[in-house]
């Protein structure tokens, strides 16, 4: 087994092999990061790994990284997508303190030979337009509270009327940008049939409301989770244990490691949750009596939620209530 490691930029893509035991094999190589130069990193790859398994790994860097990995997908190699921050890690770990194409590409190709990252598979362009315009939508959301925010600051310091004019006239198109990008996830919500029966029966569960199930209908679908566990790995939701010996005795906190506009949307369903879900409010009732926090209690809610969804959509079936299942 060969693993590449490729570091990705705008402009460029520098690629670093290493054999199973770390040594490097060949020489590292820049190709340019658009169609024509994955073609060639494909070519050289295949030569430096002739009748040998290959394993690519890359970071994920917003938008750059997705024509590279969906090329080396296409053509039937295995490519990895990984967190940043654990590439960054093993470089503490190994005692890199350096940071340069060549070396971040070398810790990929470490990276993936001592990790081994589960392969990574395009999204189904359904499920990546209706991501994109989730995406889209918070943006003008947050741009839209932003304006607000400013007009009640000019309005407090009696600003001049041109000044007033111009919040509002932002304020208004943003509205209109806003209800126009609504109107049309609702629309690619109808065309799919798949995804709006994966709405419909997200929303079947007490307290996910038709934000939540969207987020979370375009985060499971999009991602081929093996458990509802992992799911809730991935949007940072699992407790993180601060305990050594018998001094340090930390509290507990999530992981955040995930989206936080979902962990926000989930903790909202999470406090309605705990009042109106059966399974919800059990669990909080029962973390409360045992000492737990309330915060704690939440974030066990949250994952809850996670677990729910996940289990609705891996089975085809409606939410069914603690006293449905028993009968």
């Amino acid at each position: 087994m060969l693993y590449f490691g490729i570091d990705v930029s705008r402009d460029k893509l520098d690629c670093a092999v290493v054999d199973e035991q770390g040594q490097r094999v060949k020489r590292a190589r820049t190709f340019t990061n658009d169609t024509q130069g994955v073609i060639e990193l494909i070519g050289w790859a295949r030569a430096v790994a002739v009748d040998q398994p290959r394993r690519f790994v890359m970071e994920a860097t917003a938008a750059y990284h997705e024509l590279a990995a969906t090329r080396l997908h296409c053509a039937g190699l295995v490519v990895s997508v990984v967190n940043p921050a654990q590439v960054r890690a093993l470089a503490r770990g190994l005692g890199t303190l350096s940071k340069t194409d060549l070396i971040d590409a070398l810790l990929l190709a470490q990276y993936a030979r001592l990790a081994e990252p589960r392969q990574w598979r395009p999204t189904k362009p359904q499920l990546q337009e209706f991501s994109a315009m989730l995406l889209r939508l918070d943006c003008l959301e947050a741009d839209l509270r932003r304006e607000q925010n400013r007009r009640e600051q000019a309005a407090v310091r009696g600003s001049a009327d041109c000044v007033m004019a111009s919040i509002d006239a932002c304020i208004e198109f943003l509205r209109g940008q806003c209800k126009a990008m609504r109107k049309t996830i609702d629309s690619h919500i109808v065309a799919n049939e798949g995804l709006s029966q994966s709405i419909t029966r997200l929303r079947t569960i007490p307290a996910v409301g038709e934000k939540t199930a969207k987020r979370m209908a375009a985060i499971l679908g999009a991602n081929d989770f093996v458990s509802a566990k992992e799911a809730a790995a991935f949007l940072g939701l699992v407790p993180i244990k601060c305990e050594s010996g018998s001094s340090v005795r930390g509290r507990s906190r999530l992981s955040k490691a995930g989206n936080p506009k979902v962990r926000a949307s989930l903790y909202m369903a999470a406090v309605v949750a705990k009042k109106i879900n059966p399974d919800i409010k059990d669990l909080y009732d029962r973390l409360c009596a045992q000492g737990k926090t309330k915060m704690s209690a939440l974030g066990a809610c949250m994952r809850k939620l996670v677990h729910l969804c996940y289990g609705v959509l891996k089975s085809d079936h409606d939410y069914v209530p603690p006293e449905a299942r028993s009968s």
